[in-house]
């Protein structure tokens, strides 16, 4: 089950990164874009399977884009929106590898009746 909501969230990573790849040209729409990626990136739960299948989605589409195409131009413009969007990449792959481990709780915080002073 984990593996199928890991592609779900690779897919939907690569979908939010194409929408955004294509309207950063526009204020608004990387701000829609960076919005929309931030929004998704809080309400995923952490782990390899929701979280950073999301951010290695987001950023995979990225770094495909990135380069030079065939005729001989950049889809990812050398503007201020462009290297906003390529350092939003780099923190949406960083965003991506927080909460990869379960957080256990310290064992006084499990007991409430050891007491810290």
């Amino acid at each position: 089950m984990r593996a199928l909501l890991a592609v779900s969230c690779l897919v939907l990573g690569v979908g939010v990164a194409l929408c955004t790849v294509l309207l950063h040209g526009y204020a608004w729409g990387l701000a829609l874009g960076l919005a929309a990626t931030a929004a998704t990136l809080v309400a995923l739960p952490g782990g390899w399977w929701a979280r950073l299948a999301f951010a290695i989605g987001w950023t995979a589409l990225l770094a495909f884009v990135t380069p030079e195409r065939a005729e001989g131009d950049y889809l990812v413009a050398a503007d201020v929106n462009g290297y906003v969007l390529l350092l939003a990449g780099i923190l949406v792959l960083a965003a991506g590898f927080v909460g990869v481990r379960p957080h256990r709780p310290a064992a006084a915080d499990a007991d409430p009746e050891v007491r810290v002073p």
